[in-house]
């Protein structure tokens, strides 16, 4: 039966998968104007992308119960206008998508609420327009390895049986774990076998799942760095967890002010503290160790310590300490933040707790991208990729550098030997950091002012990323700084 000559508001049609179209919505006789509307529109909104194939026009026009020609007459409809092109036994794809209607031109751009910091404001600034974009944690993403990544997931794909697209062990694919164990060891210092290693989506979900799984140990407050990472005190407060504020000072953590704060457990950037990038002092090491012997819990965050230029690498805590630390690091850093792929290494009475609680949140990383991620470390590719990146986050550290001492010479510069980011202060009145930020994006150059992750007050300053903007574009940003600072912010 030929669904097109039905009578306006008969239900008894069939309703595609496929944009989850009913002929019945269609006018009478008027069937193949309707569909080719439909298409039309989900070309406009990106539902149907450029280069998105059509189904078959058999198929389609089964699923609907109409005939083919209602089909192939919608299809010719849109290829007359330009719209999809057919390509043979590929199939019709879609060629060309027709312009969204554009806001007012003069619409005001959302403007950033920096005197206010939350995750919304990170996330408002993160959005906002800028021609030179140095805020802190974003490594460089064009160095992304492409071509890498893609002979490894062919070769993946190739070999991987039909039984290996199922669902993973939630805790991580076996070969993954076992590369990251032995990326640990080279680079970290960590000698753990694969079975102590729990995948997880990036620090941000290890934070989420320690947050709800210390309480059962004792912790009911997590102390944290102070200037220390915005993002990751209030992933543990979203999660219940509150959170008190640790002095840093030049040799890291004060572990004495955590003594006396007495929170049982704290979260430590050891190996280059966010956001002032000190290294953690042998001493203050000990001393930590020696906070945990006597019954404290330590959060590792390893966020960036494969990048380090001017300094020998710093071992990881967990190298030394194995009992009351939780470690977590990710390859966020290293290769880009969109993979959100991450590890945890815990406590023994902790691990089976943390790999329920994976399990609830979502059954498990994906496991492709694991398995492509495996080949990259087995094969040396990420290992080239990470010297390369090395060698060019140098190059943008020196020129950030180098521009901050032409630029703003009063500058005290911070944490420069290793890392993505540096951090200033200045001498004298240094002023509102908060408003040197706002003059700067309204110049086109984004940042992080300090206080934006302090919980108490202290020294402003600004913290700057080099690794995802050119030397160029460094200098130029710089530059801009420079004439904010002259000119009062």
């Amino acid at each position: 039966m030929d669904r097109s000559n039905r009578e306006p508001g008969d239900r008894s049609t069939t309703r595609s998968g496929f944009l989850h179209l009913d002929v019945a919505d269609a006018p009478r006789g008027g069937a193949s104007a309707w569909l080719a509307a439909r298409v039309m529109d989900a070309i406009a909104s990106g539902a149907l992308p450029v280069g998105a194939r059509l189904p078959a026009s058999r198929d389609l026009a089964t699923e609907l119960g109409v005939s083919r020609g209602v089909v192939t007459e919608a299809y010719r409809r849109l290829a007359e206008g330009g719209h999809v092109v057919g390509q043979g036994r590929a199939g019709t794809v879609v060629a060309h998508a027709p312009p969204l209607a554009t806001p007012e031109p003069d619409a005001p751009p959302r403007p950033v609420p920096f005197a206010e910091p939350d995750l919304g404001v990170f996330g408002a600034l993160r959005a906002a327009e800028a021609s030179i974009d140095l805020t802190p944690g974003v490594p460089d993403l064009a160095a992304f390895p492409r071509s890498a990544w893609l002979r490894a997931e062919r070769a993946v794909l190739h070999d991987l049986p039909a039984g290996g697209l199922g669902y993973a062990d939630p805790a991580g694919v076996p070969v993954f774990r076992a590369a990251v164990a032995a990326w640990l060891a080279r680079y970290r210092g960590i000698s753990v076998p694969p079975e102590e290693i729990v995948v997880v989506a990036g620090v941000a979900q290890a934070l989420a799942i320690l947050a709800r799984l210390l309480p059962a140990v004792g912790v009911d407050r997590v102390a944290v760095e102070d200037p220390g990472s915005f993002g990751a005190r209030r992933q543990l407060e979203a999660w219940g967890m509150p959170t008190t504020p640790v002095p840093v000072d030049a040799l890291g953590l004060d572990v004495a002010g955590l003594a006396a704060d007495g929170a049982p457990a704290v979260l430590v950037t050891p190996a280059h503290q966010f956001p002032t990038g000190v290294l953690l002092d042998g001493t203050r090491r000990r001393d930590l160790a020696h906070w945990a012997d006597d019954g404290g819990w330590i959060l590792e965050d390893d966020y960036d310590a494969e990048h380090r230029y001017d300094r020998p690498p710093a071992t990881a805590l967990r190298a030394t300490i194995s009992d009351r630390i939780c470690y977590a690091g990710s390859l966020s850093k290293t290769l880009a933040p969109a993979l959100r792929v991450g590890w945890m290494v815990v406590p023994p009475q902790l691990r089976a707790a943390v790999i329920a609680a994976k399990r609830d949140l979502d059954l498990g990383n994906p496991s492709l991208p694991q398995l492509v991620l495996a080949r990259l470390m087995d094969s040396g590719d990420l290992e080239r990729h990470l010297h390369s990146v090395r060698l060019r986050h140098r190059r943008r550290r020196d020129a950030m550098v180098g521009a901050l001492r032409t630029h703003l010479p009063d500058a005290t510069i911070h944490g420069a030997a290793a890392g993505l980011h540096l951090t200033v202060t200045f001498a004298g009145d240094p002023g509102s950091d908060v408003e040197v930020a706002a003059a700067a994006l309204e110049r086109g150059v984004k940042l992080h002012p300090l206080s934006w992750h302090r919980a108490a007050p202290g020294t402003p300053g600004l913290v700057l990323g080099y690794a995802a903007a050119t030397p160029s574009q460094i200098v130029e940003g710089v530059a801009a700084l420079g004439d904010v600072r002259r000119q009062g912010g």
